[in-house]
């Protein structure tokens, strides 16, 4: 599900790439093993992370199906091994970029947002927050997520319209921070990556952790209670509707 290269004059910059075909699509399983893969890094001795996809598609965020599938208790583990992650990438010890190689919405999306750097490939390819749209309401880590990145206006407009952004719209509003060809993502994100270890690591570490103190407090903030109540509202009618009828659009589609 996910493949490991280092790369580096020294072997200590490592690639995560998502190799979950088709479509990258976030399994629980999936996730729990990029949280493990991104926790343990800096004990393994890398000094910086790249997160990258297959070309043409980062990942296509939550593997739905998957989670329709899932009774409450599973579908709540699920959610708190999201989050989990998306803690784990945002409070990350060491620098992180993610080599968006295509598409990248809602889950995928988040994936970025928690990262340090972002590099979109250009052309046809889109990102943003869709989960409106499939009747899943953005949770307060992922809406703080969007806010640390592009500010809360812009967070409101991703959080609200489903709207997914080409190359130059997600530029402007500094969802991402380069755009170029395909082909020049994972080595631009590494070149990134390069520039960031040349710097003293803990003076790096404790200005990063500096800066995402509020977004880390997103996550804390989210307690047995407010998961409840999300999950009263991921099995309600509307949602529950929604997420089907994409599912089915999928299966139409073959995907």
């Amino acid at each position: 599900m996910i493949a490991s290269t280092s790369h580096g004059a020294d072997g200590s910059i490592l690639e995560l790439r998502l190799d979950r075909p088709p479509a990258n699509a976030l399994s629980p399983e999936l996730l729990v093993a990029l949280d493990d893969a991104v926790r343990t890094a800096p004990e393994r001795g890398f000094r910086a992370i790249v997160l990258s996809g297959a070309e043409g598609m980062f990942s296509a965020g939550l593997d739905v199906p998957r989670f329709l599938e899932l009774d409450r208790s599973e579908v709540q583990t699920a959610w708190e091994s999201f989050f989990r992650l998306m803690a784990t990438l945002a409070g990350s010890q060491i620098p992180l970029a993610a080599a968006l190689t295509g598409h990248a919405p809602a889950g995928g999306c988040v994936l970025a947002l928690c990262c340090d750097y972002r590099v979109f490939a250009s052309g046809r390819y889109r990102i943003g927050l869709n989960e409106v749209q499939v009747g899943v309401r953005v949770p307060l880590p992922i809406f703080a997520a969007a806010t640390h990145v592009v500010g809360r206006r812009q967070a409101e407009r991703m959080a609200t319209t489903a709207e997914l952004f080409d190359d130059d719209e997600a530029l402007r509003i500094g969802l991402v921070d380069a755009v170029v060809p395909i082909g020049d993502v994972v080595p631009t994100a590494l070149e990134w990556a390069e520039r960031m270890i040349a710097l003293p690591p803990a003076t790096l570490r404790k200005t990063r952790a500096l800066c995402r103190r509020e977004l880390m407090r997103s996550f804390r903030a989210v307690d047995e209670e407010q998961l409840e109540l999300f999950l009263d509202e991921w099995f309600g009618d509307e949602c529950q509707t929604a997420l089907r009828t994409l599912v089915a659009k999928l299966a139409a589609k073959g995907v």
